[in-house]
């Protein structure tokens, strides 16, 4: 692909952030780092420049300058022409979310206050002799006119760096006097003492309108410096973001120190990265991944079986990495963590200018609804190997819902009127979906499912089952030998209504209170064997097909991880695939496989996550069998990018079938056509 016209941010990137500590100052040698950035495979760093600490003689009134710098040099125009010489961009990393408490008592009004008018202080209880932090706030003059903007013009000017990343810029919960009033502005009511309580726009539009004076400041020097965002994953206007910055990033990490009950799932990276390509025509987000099993532990790094895999999610999803470590390379202690970011970017290099451009290939479509319902299908999606994307509800147009075979809605999705009419005339025009749980009585989205009005909501089940119906049941594909599979939690007692709607499992209520469930066992007999209560209906309307499930699939998967729901899971999809599946693969639980593809190739993803997390060393898996539908193309070759190996192949009745011999962690298969 040709990226001659592209400016350098619009081009792959390898990031790497030292997260730089005052009082290890005078042990960053400008050439000497720049040098480890690039033999550590980077061709970006991000280095602290302003805001809590100025790492340059700043002349800006409030803007507290680290006294640790060096006054013989400038410490930041080397570091910058020391990375320039060494072909290496660099993003000024600024942060304005809290300051000195030396400022404080000189203009407490640009702080943020509590419930009761008290400052948030930030490390009281910090060892050692440190000066108190206070939290900004969002709406005062600190993040703008008064000291953000000064600053930012200050780096411009005077200063060759070629992008800024704001650190922690969120809205921080805040009662003062400035944040009481613009609510009032804006809702025409007091602000809530709740915050569950507030508009739920309130912290986005804050956040936006900070975020649109510091951008329209930087775009009007003129200059090509990007702007870096964050966006989250949960409870964020990814759109908000999206007009305020030229690039997205997000921070998927892998905080082991939570605690084993409490580990991260494992498709954090993956999903991260799907939401923030969900805005098309943007250039590729940043995952950005700690090297640190938690800030606690900042100073020791991640197991590296666990990091490796980690990492290697978000270039297989189709973003780019950003490496955040604690430390320069001489006074990080865990030299673990240098060596495998430096592995890990010579496996990217290998496969980032074919993913320049590269547009991911699914079938599947799932609403995000940010809740536990949505990480459910998401977790089975993709420890079933099913390629998909996420959609947020303004995305669910007409126009893009047509690129998909199938539609998941979650069950905390909300029904507007637009989307149930969204969705009925995508499944009339051959479309699939499939919801859960609990739904809005509305007559047009029942008629588009096959049951009548008449619903009503169960107790949480216990000791419950789903039991297949009918013969050559398609839900019941790898099930055969069961005729029960386990069920647990409310069900929504519905009835079926249309003309062809089937039901294709129905609820075997509890046979026993959850005391008695064993013991004895003389008693553990069905008392009722079979009901006619459906806990799968399937609905044809027009030329496709609505598969309504009363229960909750997503909260089995997150609560038990069973293979049988993720199975059918699997065949819920199938569904709606049937025929025109177009990729299929060995199914190991842990595997991850995405698929992209580029003028006239195709890019095979597999990340293998299998074991037990934290991974404390890496289960290489064999003979991963991989079949694509080639839909009358033909191949030319077949090769592992990251390994370099060519692999045999063999094209059969339009398929492709080849096999990967060995995955250790991460391989990217191209696949030529002719």
């Amino acid at each position: 692909m040709d990226t001659t016209n592209k400016s350098w941010w619009q081009k792959p990137l390898r990031v790497i952030q030292p997260n730089l500590q005052v009082r290890d100052t005078d042990q960053i040698d400008p050439q000497e780092l720049a040098a480890q950035m690039k033999d550590m495979g980077a061709n970006t760093i991000v280095f602290n420049v302003g805001g809590i600490y100025g790492w340059y003689p700043s002349k800006v009134k409030f803007h507290t300058v680290n006294e640790f710098l060096p006054t013989s040099f400038d410490l930041l125009k080397e570091v910058i022409e020391a990375c320039h010489q060494q072909d290496i961009r660099f993003i000024a990393r600024v942060d304005f979310s809290k300051a000195e408490d030396s400022i404080y008592l000189q203009r407490p009004d640009w702080f943020a206050r509590d419930l009761q008018g008290e400052p948030i202080t930030i490390g009281a209880k910090r060892p050692g002799n440190w000066s108190l932090l206070m939290s900004t706030c969002i709406n005062s003059a600190y993040r703008n006119e008064a000291v953000a903007i000064p600053v930012l013009q200050e780096i411009i000017d005077n200063y060759d760096i070629d992008g800024i990343f704001f650190n922690a810029p969120n809205y921080t919960l805040c009662y003062c006097e400035a944040c009481r009033r613009k609510y009032a502005n804006l809702y025409g009511t007091e602000m809530p003492t709740e915050r569950k309580a507030f508009e739920p726009a309130w912290e986005s539009t804050c956040l936006r309108d900070n975020m649109d004076n510091l951008y329209t400041m930087i775009k009007q020097t003129g200059k090509d410096i990007p702007m870096i965002l964050y966006y989250n994953l949960y409870h964020d206007n990814l759109f908000d973001r999206a007009e305020t910055t030229d690039m997205l990033c997000t921070e998927p990490q892998d905080i082991l120190s939570l605690g084993h009950h409490h580990i991260p799932e494992f498709w954090k990276p993956a999903l991260s990265m799907k939401m923030g390509r969900s805005l098309p025509d943007r250039p590729t987000p940043f995952g950005i991944v700690h090297s640190s099993p938690g800030m606690d532990w900042r100073h020791t790094g991640l197991p590296p079986a666990e990091y490796s895999f980690w990492l290697s999610q978000i270039p297989a999803h189709g973003g780019s990495i950003w490496h955040s470590l604690t430390g320069i390379p001489n006074t990080i202690g865990d030299k673990r963590i240098l060596d495998v970011v430096k592995n890990f970017n010579v496996s990217v290099e290998k496969v980032e200018n074919y993913m320049d451009g590269a547009a991911p290939v699914a079938q599947i479509a799932m609403m995000w609804t940010a809740d536990a319902s949505a990480e459910g299908w998401a977790d089975g999606l993709i420890n079933m190997q099913i390629p998909f994307d996420v959609l947020l509800e303004a995305q669910a147009t007409a126009d893009k819902l047509s690129q998909y075979r199938g539609l998941v809605i979650p069950e905390g999705m909300q029904y507007s009127d637009s989307f149930i009419a969204i969705i009925s005339d995508y499944v009339q025009a051959g479309g699939h979906i499939f919801a859960e749980g609990a739904i809005p009585n509305h007559p047009a989205l029942l008629k588009l499912l096959g049951i009548s009005e008449d619903m009503y909501t169960s107790e949480s089940l216990l000791a419950s089952y789903l039991r297949f119906e009918g013969a050559n049941n398609p839900l019941q594909k790898g099930l055969e030998h069961t005729e029960l599979i386990a069920h647990r939690g409310k069900v929504n007692y519905v009835k079926p209504t249309g003309a062809d709607t089937q039901v294709l499992a129905t609820l075997v209520p509890p046979f026993s209170p959850l005391e008695s469930v064993g013991a004895p066992p003389e008693r553990a007999s069905l008392p009722v064997s079979h009901t006619d209560l459906p806990l799968a209906v399937w609905n044809p309307s027009g030329k496709g097909h609505a598969l309504y499930l009363p229960f909750s699939l997503s909260q089995l998967i997150n609560e038990y991880k069973l293979g049988e729901h993720y199975q059918f899971l699997s065949n819920v999809i199938d569904m709606a695939l049937a025929e025109h599946k177009f990729i299929e693969v060995s199914n190991f639980q842990g595997l991850q496989m995405t698929v992209f593809e580029k003028d006239k190739t195709l890019l095979v993803h597999l990340v293998n996550g299998v074991g037990r997390r934290p991974l404390s060393t890496n289960i290489p898996l064999h003979q991963i069998e991989v079949s694509i539908r080639l839909n009358g193309k033909s191949v030319k070759a077949v090769k592992q990018l990251i390994s370099g190996q060519p692999l045999e192949f063999e094209s059969k009745q339009d398929k492709l079938a080849v096999s990967v011999p060995k995955l250790d962690i991460w391989e990217c298969l191209l696949i030529e056509f002719e």
